[in-house]
């Protein structure tokens, strides 16, 4: 008895560090070409099919039992998202834009797009289709978000969210939502490294927050610790070219 209780502890310590380590390893993603298209909600343009689903991870293992997965474009313009995720309650009330949406049921999107600079844009859009797009300067773990100046025209992202089992109301009962966005690359000015082209890399993470039943559970691309604005967590995107 002895000996089997010592040896599944040896096995114990021999598996955590590798399970850690692949926890903690850098996602990379390579992203793909495609010609500007409408945004519609649907998701359902014949450019997402060359793009393939990426799942997010639950980062709490007792959290909502719900999946989240994402695909991303890049073309001359801007980088495309789209964001799918089953649920089973509208957790999202807050009916403006610039609001705390991570409060409640929300995607969000980080890109890190030059590693020389701490900066990087928060990009967040909730059920109702309300967003947050903030560039955050984040200096030793200091940080803070600034709204986009002179926000219109070429600077403004194209956004639309639809909901599958149930209406798109406030704590209406479905059975998931997702969201489809286009972030210009104009809106990304003065940050460097844009825009990407064939071989460019940026660092990036894609979230999600839900607030069912009262709780909050989260997922995450490239796994962080205590918060989302662990930068140097990242994952890659790779532009690919055509």
């Amino acid at each position: 008895m002895k000996r089997a209780v010592l040896a599944l502890t040896v096995l114990t310590m021999c598996l955590q560090p590798g399970v850690r380590a692949q926890r903690d390893e850098r996602p990379r993603l390579s992203v793909k070409p495609t010609d500007d298209f409408a945004v519609t909600g649907a998701g359902d343009h014949a450019a997402w099919r060359q793009a393939d689903w990426v799942t997010l991870r639950r980062r709490e293992p007792d959290g909502h039992p719900y999946d989240t997965r994402f695909k991303t474009l890049y073309s001359s313009t801007g980088l495309y998202f789209l964001i799918d995720a089953t649920d089973r309650t509208l957790t999202a009330t807050m009916n403006e834009d610039f609001m705390d949406l991570w409060n409640e049921d929300v995607f969000e999107v980080f890109l890190w797009t030059d590693e020389r600079y701490p900066m990087y844009l928060e990009y967040e859009i909730s059920p109702l289709n309300r967003e947050l797009p903030i560039l955050i300067p984040n200096f030793g773990g200091q940080f803070l978000g600034w709204r986009p100046w002179h926000y219109e025209r070429d600077r403004l992202t194209r956004k639309a969210t639809g909901t599958v089992g149930g209406p798109k109301q406030p704590h209406a009962a479905i059975q998931g939502w997702r969201a489809e966005f286009f972030i210009p690359y104009a809106l990304l000015r003065p940050l460097q490294n844009v825009p990407p082209k064939p071989g460019t890399r940026w660092r990036a993470n894609v979230y999600r927050m839900d607030y069912d039943e009262g709780r909050r559970a989260q997922w995450e691309w490239a796994h962080v610790e205590k918060s989302f604005h662990e930068y140097e967590r990242f994952g890659d995107l790779l532009f690919a070219g055509r």
